[in-house]
């Protein structure tokens, strides 16, 4: 369950980090000012179009962080570049990583959920 007063913090770090107004914040996102407003005074939560919305404005958020507070902002592992556009990348996926699966009855993985661009997603369970 995500701690609104947290998220909200959190939402606010962001703003403040690229020197946005509110205002400019939901412009860049795509989303009415009044959402921005509704999520900060803590009155709405954030919808999962909101979330996706963010990352996708600001590659250098991390979604666990932006969700749980854990991780770091700005991402280590990503570097803050702006450029008008990258074709390279669209053309040019990232290539895919292979990520060791434990045995071990301690780390047995309860959910996997993959998020697409488009703002949609998959959720599987064990």
């Amino acid at each position: 369950m995500i701690n609104m007063s947290e998220f909200t913090e959190r939402l606010q770090k962001i703003i403040k980090f690229y020197d946005e107004t509110a205002s400019g914040f939901a412009e860049k996102i795509g989303v009415q000012r009044s959402s921005i407003s509704h999520i900060l005074s803590g009155r709405n939560k954030p919808s999962l179009d909101f979330v996706m919305k963010v990352l996708q404005a600001y590659p250098e958020v991390d979604l666990y962080w932006l969700m749980n507070g854990k991780g770091h902002f700005p991402t280590e592992s990503k570097k803050v570049v702006h450029t008008e556009t990258s074709k390279f990348s669209e053309s040019h996926p990232e290539p895919k990583t292979e990520f060791p699966i434990s045995t071990s009855k301690s780390s047995e993985i309860e959910k996997i959920i993959i998020f697409y661009k488009d703002g949609s997603f998959r959720s599987y369970e064990n």
